[in-house]
């Protein structure tokens, strides 16, 4: 309830706000009912009422264990005087304490650790914490347990207690806010899901077969490749059942399809296990002379690649895997797994529950409590336009990072603490028990689909090797190694486990060890002979001459109006700022040809083009829906009830859809969602906005490590376009400039593209080439501020209805005689052009650089061969000298026209531009000025 409400029963003052008790009721003897029902329902479980009623019926129960003493009584009187029933109750309410302590607590008792290196004390599960003693083992008791009441003695209450909550599994589930999901949780956990028992002997069966599979291809790589690197999976390989489990039950729990992503650990086992990727062609990526497939380029380490395939359950159901590549940045990965699973879902329609794509993501212990984008993915995984329906996470807990234990890594007593931000379920589980890590997933799945929420499964092991297979880990970590050394592989001990229960013999596994050993020997023999006939070659160039062909981007003028009426008209029955309405009508009159085009009515224009004729678009980024210069306004608020309307979701019917959405404050993993998103959906405009320019230096592992290389070492295609506001205002070094040299740095072999245009129409082409070509590579444009309402920076309607994107736009005014050509990039080409008219300067042309990467170098220099008396060349940037253009075009441009070129620009510096307003405007005229006269 919103209001308080005071409640006195026993003398006891407290005021409370939920569970449904009235204000006016609550004190009153007709609510003895609904107060009897609540504290019988705190007694079963306290933690399942709202926390002010937990404190009132505790103080409840003292005031019984302590009664007030009457004139004259002694300690000895008053304790022969108290009721019976009220010692019982209170005895009674010390068994609930510990039932909710094991509850909270009993994790930190499991045996989870399979070297016995951990030790905890948990002082709160002792008899005497709670004022019991061993006297009152016998006693029975009231139990609220798997949602039922019973009751017990306290020995078997604590017995199964244990057995639930101290096993190989420990379970944190009680700091989740949401008690329908916590009692869902309690009663599954409770009723015996994570029993040993509770699988068949077929499907035990096949957990062994699981583990031997795993075990014996990394033993068989570990003897064949001796001291090469594969990061191996030794002492982890109960990950392999686990990940079995999840392709085994995707039948049952409705999933179609699992997008997963993983670092580089065990990953050979996890393709050639569950991904099906055939042993051959693993083997032939250990051989001296492999050389990657044609349609590579550089290629990557083969720890590194992904893989797709269709496997097969055991009930005959087909289900898609797909592992993502990953870099060596650990957890990069996260959020692009995201992505592609967000993409499928799409593609499934299955963007209403998001039951039927399943994201699973496998972590390191250390980067999962280290790695910050960790955290950023969590926090993407409720979020209106980046949920997925919740994500599997699964921990290969090897209690090791590189060389450092878990207490230099790790603030926290767990690596997993950071997703107790969603209130997700954690499961900690001992690798050495299969049975009880299959059955966890199991529960988990389930979890997962329930309630589309993340969930966490914590499986504890060892890394029997170093961080690779060179590495000596003696050096830091020689006790833990001393333990490691004496541990028998995990299939001994499951396998001792089955035959002791007579659920295998011995001669099956010794035909299935022999068995899987000849197929391994034979993939090893064919890899030889195949690897032999291999010649190493060059490698292939991803060089594409085809970007700079010209690709048809203009609109029926008739279609641009059809569009421009459809976004520009006031909805029905919204009450709207009267700014907005305004500025609807300034948008009517650019349609109609009255104004010319801005650079949002431009933008909104090109979206609106493709959605109509079916490409949808997906724009993403901090506040980008109203665009950080209050610009673009894609969506609509009602003044009163803020209820929402997005004009180009409202163009015609059947229409492609319009996505839009305003992302949190983070980079590094929007931008790889989003990168994600468009390898997995090629056929949507997919757009990422920095609310700055240089917000992108927060996501610039994704562009190093995925966006400027993922086709050449992975194959992968991308059609992700940046968004990047650039230029120079005088607002500060912060927000001035969207480091173009960076992107500049890392373009080779067409591998991306980056523009800086310089009109809306330019903006309007390039958009439209880029969401329509058949070519994808990911596209960075340098986008305007302050030119975005600049009436220098607009362009008539007529150039959308018209020709192509240009990537070399030359000065069609400058006349023919000109001896100097001064060539730009952006917003400076203003600045120039009011310099040359105020100062009636005649001898320079301005030739604008629309598309620095990859540079059509023919339009270039047909631009500048128009002026037969050309004598000098000039390169006019805002940005610094060692920042913007200057660096990556300056030996292109001595290459193309066999002469020196000069620089009109600032000074090199450290910082990308002062904060001082005056020194700015002192700068760009001087800039400006030695553009003319150098």
């Amino acid at each position: 309830m919103a209001n308080p409400m005071t409640v006195m029963p026993n003398g006891f003052s407290l005021t409370v706000d939920n569970n449904g008790v009235s204000r006016a009721s609550a004190a009153s003897a007709e609510n003895g009912a609904e107060l009897d029902a609540l504290y019988t329902q705190w007694k079963r479980d306290p933690a399942s009422v709202d926390a002010q009623w937990n404190a009132f019926f505790t103080g409840f129960e003292l005031g019984y264990q302590q009664p007030p003493k009457r004139a004259g009584a002694t300690a000895a009187t008053a304790k022969v005087d108290a009721p019976a029933g009220a010692k019982e109750r209170l005895r009674q309410s010390r068994v609930d304490a510990l039932v909710s302590a094991y509850r909270r607590l009993g994790h930190q008792q499991a045996k989870l650790d399979p070297l016995n290196l951990i030790k905890r004390t948990t002082p709160e599960l002792n008899l005497d914490y709670v004022q019991l003693s061993e006297a009152d083992l016998d006693s029975e008791f009231e139990i609220y347990w798997a949602g039922k009441p019973s009751t017990m003695s306290l020995r078997t209450i604590i017995d199964l207690l244990r057995q639930t909550y101290c096993g190989s599994v420990g379970i944190e589930y009680m700091h989740i806010e949401n008690y329908t999901i916590r009692r869902w949780l309690r009663d599954r956990i409770e009723e015996g899901r994570l029993r040993n028992d509770t699988l068949s002997n077929t499907e035990k069966k096949r957990v062994l077969t699981h583990l031997l599979e795993g075990e014996l291809f990394e033993k068989f790589l570990h003897t064949r490749y001796s001291g090469q690197k594969r990061f191996s999976l030794e002492g982890g390989e109960t990950i392999i059942p686990i990940l079995d489990k999840i392709v085994e039950e995707c039948p049952r729990l409705g999933v179609e399809q699992i997008v997963m992503g993983m670092a580089h650990r065990g990953r050979l086992n996890v393709l050639a296990n569950i991904l099906g990727k055939d042993y051959e062609f693993v083997f032939n990526e250990f051989a001296e002379n492999y050389v990657p497939g044609s349609e590579l380029g550089d290629g990557d380490v083969k720890y590194h690649l992904g893989y797709e395939s269709i496997v097969t359950t055991s009930e005959g159901v087909k289900v898609g895997l797909s592992l993502a590549p990953n870099p060596s940045h650990l957890e990069a990965v996260d959020p692009v797994v995201e992505g592609k699973t967000r993409a499928w879902q799409r593609r499934l329609n299955d963007t209403a529950e998001r039951r039927k794509v399943l994201p699973v993501l496998i972590h390191g212990d250390a980067s999962f409590s280290g790695q910050g984008v960790v955290a950023e993915t969590l926090n993407l995984s409720q979020l209106e336009g980046y949920r997925t329906g919740g994500t599997i996470h699964l921990i290969i807990n090897n209690q090791i990072g590189f060389t450092t234990s878990p207490v230099d890594g790790s603030s926290s007593q767990y690596c997993t603490s950071v997703a107790k931000m969603l209130g997700a379920p954690i499961f900690h589980v001992n690798g050495n028990d299969p049975i009880a890590a299959v059955t966890t997933i199991q529960l988990a799945f389930e979890f997962r689909q329930q309630f589309q929420k993340d969930v966490v499964v914590d499986m504890y092991c060892y890394r029997r090797h170093g961080h690779n297979e060179g590495d000596e880990p003696r050096f830091t970590q020689p006790l833990m190694y001393s333990a490691i050394e004496d541990q028998p592989p995990i299939s001994d001990i499951f396998f001792g486990h089955l035959v002791k229960f007579g659920d295998i013999t011995p001669d099956e596994v010794r035909a299935f060890r022999a068995t899987f050993e000849d197929r391994l020997n034979n993939a090893l023999q064919k890899s030889k002979v195949t690897t032999k006939a291999i010649v190493p070659a060059l490698r292939k160039s991803l060089a594409c001459p085809a970007l700079l062909d010209p690709f048809e981007s203009a609109v029926p003028m008739a279609k641009l109006r059809e569009v421009g009426a459809a976004i520009t008209r006031e909805p029905e029955k919204l009450a709207l700022n009267p700014k907005i309405k305004r500025w609807l009508q300034s948008r009517q009159e650019m349609i109609e040809g009255k104004a010319p085009l801005d650079w949002s009515t431009a933008e909104a224009l090109a979206f609106g083009s493709l959605l109509e004729s079916g490409c949808p678009v997906r724009l993403s980024g901090q506040d980008s829906r109203r665009g950080t210069f209050t610009q673009r306004h894609s969506v609509l608020y009602d003044m009163k009830t803020r209820e929402r309307y997005t004009p180009l979701n409202n163009i015609k019917a059947g229409q492609a859809k319009f996505c839009v959405y305003n992302s949190p404050l983070s980079e590094y993993a929007v931008l790889g969602f989003d990168f994600g998103y468009s390898l997995d959906f090629p056929d949507m405009l997919v757009l990422w906005e920095a609310q700055f320019g240089d917000f992108a230096n927060g996501a610039q592992i994704m562009i190093d490590q995925y966006i400027a290389c993922s086709e050449t070492k992975w194959g992968e295609t991308s059609g992700i376009t940046l968004l990047l506001p650039h230029g120079y205002h005088g607002q500060g070094p912060e927000h001035s400039s969207a480091r173009l040299e960076r992107y500049l740095q890392a373009c080779a072999e067409d591998n991306i593209q980056v523009a800086n245009p310089s009109t809306p129409g330019s903006y309007f082409h390039l958009l439209r080439r880029q969401a329509l070509r058949a070519i994808k590579k990911p596209l960075i444009i340098m986008t305007p501020k302050g030119m975005l309402r600049d009436p220098r920076c607009t362009s008539p309607i007529e150039e959308l209805a018209k020709g192509h994107f240009e990537e070399i736009l030359p000065d069609t005014t400058a006349a023919k005689t000109a001896t100097r050509v001064v060539l730009c990039s952006g917003k400076v080409y203003y600045n120039l052009i009011d310099h040359r008219k105020a100062g009636n300067i005649q001898d320079t042309a301005i030739v604008r650089v629309e598309q620095l990467y990859p540079l059509h170098e023919k339009k270039l220099k047909d631009a500048a061969a128009s002026y037969a008396k050309l004598e000098k060349i000039v390169w006019c940037q805002e940005e610094s000298a060692n920042m913007g253009s200057w660096n990556y075009i300056e030996p292109r441009l001595r290459k193309l026209f066999g002469r020196d070129i000069l620089y009109a620009g600032r000074d090199a510096s450290a910082s990308t531009a002062t904060g001082a307003t005056a020194i700015h405007e002192l700068e760009q005229r001087e800039l400006i000025k030695q553009a003319f006269t150098l």
